[in-house]
């Protein structure tokens, strides 16, 4: 069974919505500083998976159980408890993880309250690690 991105298109490419929750305005804004920021590191359009979901790039998984499906290489979501960011737990990126600030591990994702309780710059480079990395341009 393949698991996909919901496609919405209305003039070919994706609209991306971001939550406009009562009481959300931070994670609004927030939001929207993070698309600003994965379309920078990616050069490349945001796509919504699912009605929260923005993700960037397609990764196409399989696991020895037979179960494959497609997941955006990176992407976030500005949930209403946290914000959770997708891809960006690669081999080796521990050391930054470490420095990102306040952030909470799960096992796909890391979650982060506001914006303003991490590290931009660590962040870019997570992004910019993990798009590099999972896409199979990096060699080191």
């Amino acid at each position: 069974m393949r698991h996909g991105r919901s496609e919405d298109r209305a003039d070919g490419r994706i609209g991306v919505r971001l939550p406009r929750r009562r009481g959300a305005r931070g994670r609004r804004a927030d939001g929207f500083e993070l698309r600003e920021l994965f379309d920078r590191v990616t050069d490349t359009d945001a796509v919504m998976w699912g009605p929260s979901i923005v993700g960037y790039g397609l990764h196409h998984y399989r696991y020895a159980s037979g179960r494959e499906g497609d997941w955006p290489v990176v992407g976030f979501s500005p949930r209403k408890a946290s914000i959770s960011l997708y891809g960006l737990q690669t081999p080796g990126a521990e050391e930054l993880i470490d420095r990102l600030g306040k952030v909470k591990i799960g096992a796909g994702c890391l979650w982060i309250g506001r914006l303003d309780t991490v590290d931009r710059h660590v962040l870019e480079d997570l992004v910019d690690r993990a798009w590099v990395r999972t896409r199979g341009d990096d060699v080191s």
